[in-house]
């Protein structure tokens, strides 16, 4: 993620916005030096992939100044001790089509949990690029959502394998069925996840000056919104942008 890609939620947070920030508990991360705790009334639920429980764990941190809320979402299986997408070996995890449908589900549940209906949902990574279908589609129908517009940040190839068949058979959930995640191919590709998660937005964002072509082109064919990249001191241009998306313009 870029400077300006960090300093974003405390940026719209000082612009008067409620920000809540989720992302996966890396194993990287340091539970002791964040102050991460569990939020035992989030947790305990169980998300099914695969035909298999998979725990879900919410912790929290707080961003020192600013006092931005983080939620990390946890699991035994898909994050303790792992890194990112890839090993220390420098291997592609077999799983990683998993892990991102477990992160979606795992921040929708948890927003339904918090009672908050968030105007945007701001997504950015290849983990969150299962976010906007499940959104648009799987929980539409969910009062949180009824009025979110979802904005993707479309991202740099980080995934240079497909995610595999089993990753479509896993993302059927809901109102998800075969017929939505056929149209993206036998396995879903880097490329092909891309454009899944700009099918389902209202709104993409060029987060970076090195983003892929084809998925550009890809943008620009659906017409929709699009911000190009503004800049390492763009922040000014993300929030002009959030409130055309919106309505506030």
């Amino acid at each position: 993620m870029s400077v300006l890609g960090r300093d974003l939620p405390s940026f719209i947070q000082g612009q008067g916005n409620e920000i809540r920030t989720f992302m996966p508990k890396w194993g990287t991360i340091n539970e002791r030096r964040g102050q991460l705790h569990e939020v035992k009334r989030l947790s305990g639920m169980n998300l099914i992939i695969d035909d298999t429980d998979h725990p879900l764990i919410i912790k929290v941190a707080s961003v020192p100044v600013s006092r931005l809320q983080v939620y990390f979402i946890d699991n035994d299986d898909f994050f303790k001790k792992r890194q990112l997408e890839k090993d220390e070996l420098g291997n592609l995890y077999p799983d990683n089509g998993q892990r991102a449908i477990f992160f979606a589900r795992g921040v929708m549940e948890t927003v339904k949990k918090l009672r908050w209906a968030p105007d945007i949902i701001y997504c950015q990574g290849w983990m969150s690029a299962v976010i906007s279908v499940y959104a648009k589609v799987a929980y539409h129908d969910e009062p949180s959502f009824a009025n979110t517009k979802i904005i993707t940040s479309i991202f740099t190839e980080s995934i240079t394998s497909d995610l595999g068949q089993n990753f479509k058979k896993s993302l059927i959930f809901k109102d998800v069925d075969e017929n939505l995640v056929n149209k993206y191919g036998d396995s879903i590709s880097f490329l092909e996840l891309g454009k899944m998660a700009i099918d389902y937005s209202d709104g993409v964002v060029e987060a970076s000056n090195e983003i892929n072509k084809e998925l550009l082109k890809y943008v620009k064919d659906k017409k929709i919104p699009f911000m190009p990249y503004p800049g390492e001191d763009g922040l000014d241009a993300y929030s002009e942008f959030f409130d055309k998306i919106i309505g506030n313009e």
